[in-house]
């Protein structure tokens, strides 16, 4: 006998022995509790949520419940609301809140002078290039075009095909010429949506499904942690499990073995940024696709950003590695038009290799009282104006349009990188490959950089983990002297922080700092529903009353 079927033998043994004299009712209580118990266990351990990160969690809970913790946390919850409300009232300070519809309607006049003094808020020349990303292209000329075909189209809804068959067809020309620019196939297909995040959000819609398909009880995502966080809301509102890759810190791409380790028999769709947001990176998806292939997975290449720069980079004369439909097994990417397609807001692309991934996008029901009702993406009614402006967007630039905007965009931003590597006190995050160049620093707090180009006019975004700021690199910035005038800045206060390197952050961004460093992540989560609700502040009746709000 060898050693295991002794161990069996003894195991054996001392169970029968331990129940050798206990009544039955006492033996099926036991067993089902055990039974019970280890099911219990089994769960809370091979949770999503590593133990630790739970446990965390509930630690801060219970902290909370301590009154002098509680009254301190209360305090500064308070203080936070109090700031961000400030900010919004002083944005809009002599613009008086209507907070009652008008008893009488305004006219022409009126409503456009109303709207032109609205658009005049804020501090930022984001038309000059001083702001980072927000704005794509600005010309005005266009803006006539498009007003004009958005008023044209302005009550149109593909809902209707048999009604407006005219948006549909510029629809389903805007999904095959983006298809065509990413090397879709004969079967390659998509859909428009209103943006970067429900493009996401119907990918993992339609993968989900796609798993139910397969008998995937519990679909997952796998993911980069670079990965836009529209993932992460599919997750939450399809119910979704989800699994983030760290990234190689020194290249900021996906680590692939990480990856590798996180695919489970439930993973239901990988996902690569071609580029990520934060550092402008992008992922190995050859590498990414391989996996998606061994595994049976499908994976979705997320080019949102800078998708509409990046298909036209090779014919600018630039090498890059393949991300589209060229290669095998990637199955749908997202690419906003509305970023560096230059159309409106409230337009972008979701595209599959194969119509069966589409058909588990749409929604349908079959059993209504109305009728059969079938829609492509999460609206029913949607705005055919938007795709016409979008639609004319396309034309108006043609290929030869984007490919010369491309060139001085990254030429820009390449022109920009060197100026950044070039300077003491900072550091380029990975090998930008489109438009944003995100940096940080060793030897001082890198928002001390933020703040002090916030103060003189820039608009930089904030990143963390670590703590990093990013420009995303826009036409407006290839304008002569916009480019300079950045590097210019930023060397002076470079020159100025050296000085005293171990400063404290101060300013807004000293707010930044701090929730980087909040263990609590749920505090956090608090400040940002906070600055949610500042958005909408509008005052109260009586303060309304008091400034002679509009009516």
């Amino acid at each position: 006998m060898d050693s295991t079927s002794a161990a069996l033998q003894s195991l054996k043994l001392a169970i029968n022995g331990y129940f050798r004299n206990k009544e039955p009712w006492q033996i099926v209580t036991i067993t089902a509790s055990s039974v019970l118990a280890s099911v219990w266990l089994w769960e809370f351990i091979f949770q999503e949520e590593s133990v630790l990160s739970r446990g965390k969690r509930k630690f801060f809970k219970l902290a909370r419940l301590i009154p002098a913790v509680a009254a301190r946390i209360d305090k500064e919850m308070e203080n936070i609301n109090n700031t961000f409300e400030h900010e919004v009232i002083t944005r809009t300070q002599g613009t008086p809140y209507i907070t009652s519809l008008p008893e009488n309607g305004k006219n022409d006049k009126e409503i456009v002078e109303m709207v032109e003094k609205y658009l005049s808020l804020g501090d930022y020349k984001w038309s000059e290039g001083y702001v980072s990303g927000a704005v794509y292209y600005y010309n005005k000329n266009l803006i006539k075009l498009l007003t004009e075909v958005y008023g044209l189209a302005s009550y149109t809804n593909p809902l209707h095909p048999d009604i407006f068959p005219g948006v549909c067809k510029m629809e389903a020309e805007v999904v095959r010429m983006t298809a065509n620019l990413f090397n879709g196939g004969p079967l390659s297909c998509g859909t428009m949506t209103t943006g970067g995040t429900e493009s996401i959000v119907m990918a993992c819609k339609a993968y989900r499904n796609y798993a139910f398909e397969r008998g995937i009880k519990h679909p997952e995502i796998v993911l980069p942690r670079t990965a836009h966080p529209a993932f992460d809301k599919a997750a939450e509102y399809f119910r979704m499990r989800i699994t983030h890759v760290p990234v190689d810190p020194v290249t900021t791409k996906v680590d692939l073995k990480a990856m590798k380790r996180a695919i489970s028999r439930n993973t239901c769709m990988l996902v690569g940024s071609a580029p990520n947001y934060p550092y402008g990176t992008m992922d190995d998806i050859e590498a990414i696709a391989a996996l998606g292939r061994k595994y049976n997975i499908p994976v979705h290449v997320d080019a949102c950003l800078g998708g509409f720069v990046i298909v036209f980079m090779r014919k600018c004369g630039y090498s890059i590695p393949p991300f589209d439909f060229s290669v095998p097994g990637v199955t749908s990417i997202s690419a906003d038009t509305h970023k560096y397609g230059n159309a409106p807001k409230g337009s972008s692309i979701v595209l599959y290799s194969d119509p069966k991934y589409r058909h588990h996008q749409f929604c349908v029901t079959t059993d209504w009282p109305g009728g059969v009702y079938g829609s492509p993406t999460v609206n029913g009614s949607r705005a055919g104006g938007i795709i016409a402006a979008c639609w004319a967007t396309l034309l108006h630039f043609g290929l030869e349009g984007y490919v010369n905007a491309t060139k001085k965009i990254v030429e820009t931003t390449k022109y920009i990188e060197k100026g950044l590597r070039e300077m003491n006190g900072i550091f380029v995050f990975g090998t930008p490959v489109t438009s944003v160049i995100a940096i940080g620093s060793n030897d001082f707090h890198i928002y001390r950089l933020a703040d002090a180009l916030s103060e003189n006019g820039w608009n930089l975004n904030p990143l963390q983990f670590p703590s990093g700021i990013h420009l995303c690199v826009t036409y407006m910035h290839t304008a002569e002297g916009v480019a300079d005038r950045f590097l210019s800045d930023v060397k002076k206060f470079l020159d100025v922080i050296m000085k005293n390197p171990k400063k404290d952050v101060e300013g807004k961004f000293a707010m930044y700092g701090m929730s980087h460093s909040i263990p609590d992540r749920s505090i956090v989560g608090d400040f940002t529903r906070f600055f949610l609700d500042s958005i909408y502040y509008t005052p109260s009746q009586e303060k309304a009353n008091g400034s002679k709000a509009l009516v």
